[in-house]
């Protein structure tokens, strides 16, 4: 609960809200839609673009709409009834291009009016109307609590995932350096589970953009929420390098050739480069722009070591598993240098030059 308390409140604020708005200010006799459609969005909104959770209120209210005038038209709980609902509710939610998940909240919606809740004999749509309401109050709730700082949930959100890439990369780097294969099997693990650290943050890029349009006099910083979504991408690109890196690094502890020790100073850097790019990133969205850039040049320093280092460990005839984790070095200080918005080419001239290839 000391983790998951936000949702609770919110859950309870906006139906309870919307069920008052639509009872005591509006005078609906039964305004049961109200609060079940702001519950509905709720479970939709947080996270999710702005205009998902319209095409969720828009669902719920058509469908509210569409048995509303059926049940008028054949009367509740009758079989022609519930057949012709659910036909025209899902025909209209296909039709428009609704989401799985809106198609089926329509219907429950329209159903739950046929076969459950009292029919009406007034003409006036009062439970479109209902849901409406519920629907708009659930997305100003949504928002409530992110109105004074938008986005301290993603600068937080950069700083964790940014944090498991360096922790992997010093574990894979343990293993390695302890020639530990248990250890690096579990390293390969951990990295086959970092994907799910991008798509939350990818998550909260949405909802700080989402937040931020909400917000006049801070939609000048729109455009850096947007240079973390490019961020993000790259950093999902790095995951799957990580992830290919420490794959090959299980291989090379099988190996019987010794591992040199040149490996865990590059890794050390790569290490240190992952840290120092979250940090950049989380203080140019904080307005730090002078730690932004020595942390920016700190990242660009340790990538260029990491891939420096990595490519004095080519010479000679090492192992296959040692060249393709200097690759991936090589691959991953790249898409950590790009995810800093630097120049694509002057990144791939910078890290050549680092590797000791001539310049192309």
């Amino acid at each position: 609960m000391r983790s998951d308390w936000l949702p609770v409140v919110e859950a309870t604020l906006a139906a309870t809200v919307a069920w008052l708005v639509a009872r005591q200010l509006l005078g609906h006799p039964e305004p049961f839609f109200a609060p079940a459609a702001a519950l509905i969005v709720l479970g939709q909104a947080r996270g999710q673009r702005m205009r998902r959770a319209v095409e969720v209120v828009i669902g719920v209210a058509a469908g509210v709409l569409v048995a509303d005038l059926v049940v008028q038209a054949l009367g509740p709980r009758d079989t022609w009834t519930v057949f012709t609902v659910i036909l025209l509710t899902v025909a209209l939610a296909v039709a428009v291009g609704a989401s799985s998940v809106s198609v089926v909240q329509a219907a429950v919606s329209a159903l739950y009016l046929v076969v459950v809740a009292p029919s009406t004999e007034s003409l006036v749509p009062f439970r479109f109307v209902d849901a409406l309401i519920g629907g708009g109050v659930a997305l100003v709730a949504s928002q409530l609590f992110t109105v004074r700082h938008p986005l301290a949930p993603l600068v937080t959100e950069i700083r964790h995932t940014f944090t498991e890439l360096a922790d992997l990369l010093a574990e894979i780097n343990q293993a390695l350096t302890g020639r530990d294969e248990a250890a690096a099997l579990a390293a390969l693990e951990r990295a086959r589970q970092l994907d799910a650290g991008v798509e939350r943050l990818q998550t909260a890029v949405l909802a700080a953009g989402e937040a931020l349009r909400l917000h006049v006099n801070r939609r000048r910083h729109i455009s850096r929420v947007h240079a973390v979504d490019a961020t993000a991408r790259q950093l999902d690109y790095a995951v799957r390098n990580t992830r290919v890196l420490a794959r090959a690094g299980v291989t090379l502890t099988r190996q019987p050739a010794p591992i040199p020790p040149q490996l865990g100073a590059a890794l050390t850097a790569l290490t240190e480069a992952a840290q120092a790019a979250g940090n950049a990133l989380a203080a140019d969205l904080t307005g730090q722009d002078e730690a932004a850039d020595r942390y920016a040049e700190a990242a660009e320093r340790a990538a260029l070591d990491a891939v420096h280092t990595g490519g004095q460990l080519l010479a000679g005839s090492p192992p296959l598993p040692l060249i393709m984790i200097v690759g991936q070095i090589r691959a991953t200080a790249i898409d950590l240098l790009r995810g800093m918005d630097a120049d694509d080419a002057t990144v791939l001239a910078r890290v050549e030059e680092a590797l000791g290839l001539p310049p192309v």
